[in-house]
């Protein structure tokens, strides 16, 4: 593996493992269930299932029901689609082989699947895997493709891939390509010579005791199965037209379903440097110490973290140092973040409902202060008054699948007015949304603005900025879109 960590380094992280351990708080399993339950009544999400580790054990609660239409109640063993937070697991098989010695981090993507190509000839030529795992590699990071039921779905897609475009030179910004995850996938099977499914069982899910996560509908219907519902914010959502809206292909960034536990469970891999619940090493400490490394630094600070590492997102809460990922599929929201010193992992799996995020914001911030002595930042609007020209900023933003236009005379709050809706294949998909852009800060290389599409919804961050050769972007839902009009 490149970029080898000193002897050092991993003995720290050793030692913070133990000290985490020896400094931990108890939990409160009665409060904590009956503060889920109010938040879900309050914000109308329908059910969740939240998993905390904590003083080395994974505590499990779970509130309100699976289904709108049917009130079957949820419990701690209901499984959930936990979206993008599947990324890690794809980022972790990756890290996997490459301690075992088959796979170079820095090598590029076509000499290990000669059959690599995207829209852009150099970038093609260039891109390397550790430019998948960290998101610098520029590649459109929304080719949704249905590639069959198959097993060979990814080697569908990847070939399906040749006519994806870039969102920037490879290197030059941080953009969040899920595109980019599927060839990861794609290239853990051709090394293992198996799927990427069977990958995860033998490689992972084994390992480390998960017997709830998987990846197959056929496999989720062993159990209690959360549906998504999806609602208007102040509304009470209802439920989605079918459970599972994204393909087969769409497996190593977002297919795996799973229970709160065996996300946290996942997540333990990393806060307890490497090892499996039964002392077992199943990633080296140096593997692990690589993943949490900052390894490129986000033009957005505030929505998963101030850098990304190698398949995490990575932030610094107080001085402690932590990593999460959030996910989304169509009604379904999920929530991971890890304090590794402090032995704490927090998992929200949700199925739905426009206020989630804040139930997930309240409970992780509550969480991380009684149980780790952190305070988690809030995001939003300066107390004093931020003045900026809005001209700049003014235009459209596009990338493939999605347009962003700015203009100068919204409705209410702000200086600023986002569109977002689908263009291209996805032109009409769903309703135009729109957010109020309020500025943050202001400095030569980037502008800050706090956004949100009315007063019951919570901050987020909309940044613009110039790449070093001057072109403009938007980071927004950490995804990079360059100026276009």
């Amino acid at each position: 593996m490149s970029k080898n960590l000193s002897r050092e380094t991993v003995e720290r992280t050793d030692r913070e493992v133990t000290e985490s351990k020896e400094n931990a708080t108890a939990f409160d399993g009665a409060r904590w269930q009956a503060r889920l339950d109010a938040l879900l009544s309050r914000h109308r999400v329908p059910g969740a299932t939240l998993a905390v580790l904590v003083d080395g054990k994974i505590h499990e609660l779970a509130g309100g029901i699976l289904h709108r239409e049917t009130g079957v109640a949820t419990t701690t063993d209901s499984v959930f689609q936990i979206g993008s937070v599947s990324k890690g697991y794809t980022a972790a098989l990756v890290m996997l082989l490459a301690d075992a010695g088959k796979l170079d981090l820095d090598a590029r993507v076509i000499d290990i699947l000669p059959e690599f190509a995207v829209a852009d000839a150099e970038a093609t030529r260039t891109i390397t895997v550790r430019q998948l795992l960290n998101h610098t590699s520029g590649i459109q990071g929304d080719h949704v493709k249905d590639t069959g039921r198959g097993d060979d779905c990814l080697a569908r897609y990847v070939a399906s891939a040749r006519t994806v475009g870039m969102t920037n030179p490879p290197g030059a910004t941080m953009s969040y390509s899920s595109t980019g995850y599927n060839v990861l996938g794609r290239i853990v099977e051709v090394i293992t010579g198996t799927t990427w499914d069977e990958a995860l069982k033998d490689m992972i899910y084994k390992p480390l005791g998960l017997t709830h996560t998987m990846t197959l509908p056929e496999e989720v219907l062993r159990f209690r199965a959360a549906m998504g519902h999806m609602g208007e914010p102040g509304e009470d959502p209802v439920p989605t037209p079918q459970w599972d809206m994204m393909p087969r292909s769409a497996g190593p960034y977002g297919g795996i379903s799973a229970t709160a536990a065996d996300v946290a469970g996942f997540a333990r891999l990393f806060v307890d440097g490497g090892t499996a619940p039964d002392g077992t090493r199943v990633l080296s400490a140096e593997a692990v110490e690589a993943m949490l490394a900052p390894e490129v630094e986000m033009p957005d600070k505030w929505f998963l973290g101030a850098h990304w590492g190698l398949g995490w997102g990575l932030f610094e809460w107080d001085g402690v140092r932590g990593f999460g990922h959030d996910g989304s599929t169509f009604g379904q929201l999920a929530y991971l973040r890890a304090l590794p010193e402090k032995g704490l992992a927090i998992a929200l799996l949700t199925n739905g409902g426009a206020a989630a995020p804040k139930v997930f914001e309240t409970l992780c911030r509550e969480l991380t202060a009684e149980l780790a002595g952190v305070t988690m930042p809030e995001f939003g609007p300066s107390q004093e008054q931020v003045s900026v020209d809005p001209r700049p900023f003014t235009g459209g933003y596009r990338r493939e699948g999605f347009l962003m236009t700015v203009t100068d005379r919204p409705e209410g709050e702000g200086v600023l007015r986002l569109t977002y809706e689908g263009a291209d294949g996805l032109a009409g998909t769903f309703d135009p949304l729109h957010w109020n852009l309020v500025p943050v800060s202001d400095t030569p290389t980037k502008t800050v603005f706090a956004a949100r599409r009315n007063a019951a919804d919570g901050w987020i961050p909309v940044v613009f900025y110039a790449l070093a050769d001057g072109s403009r972007y938007v980071h927004f839902g950490v995804r990079a879109t360059a100026k276009s009009s």
